[in-house]
């Protein structure tokens, strides 16, 4: 028994206009919750990001939901992008990567699904 399962993606070789579309982001955000029987609570919050290095240009986002959260970080210079679904609820893992494979077209990804609170108190 878990308390859930926390999913991450980070996929290279990404399409770089995707990468700097806020919209898209934000669709993404918007609509993956549903799509993956979440439920969102809170709108979700996207800003573009250009810090001291001027290569980890990129767009950051997150959605709250009742059951975690979701996230993007992703970097248009380097064509790269960090996805986390930590859930407390049990997921579709791969429907929620086949959404955000099919969003940044990336050469290749990697998953990882972690069991998290092995041990957390029921």
């Amino acid at each position: 028994m878990v308390f859930g399962q926390h999913l991450t993606i980070d996929l290279s070789g990404c399409n770089s206009q995707k990468l700097k579309d806020l919209e898209l982001h934000h669709d993404l955000l918007a609509n993956t919750p549903h799509l993956i029987g979440m439920t969102p609570i809170t709108q979700p919050y996207v800003f573009k990001y250009s810090g001291l290095i001027p290569q980890d240009r990129g767009i950051t986002g997150s959605v709250i939901i009742a059951e975690s959260h979701i996230s993007i970080h992703s970097f248009e210079l380097k064509n790269y992008c960090f996805v986390d679904v930590f859930s407390c609820k049990p997921f579709d893992t791969k429907r929620a990567t086949e959404i955000f494979v099919e969003a940044f077209e990336p050469v290749k990804y990697m998953v990882n699904v972690v069991d998290r609170g092995v041990d957390f108190p029921r």
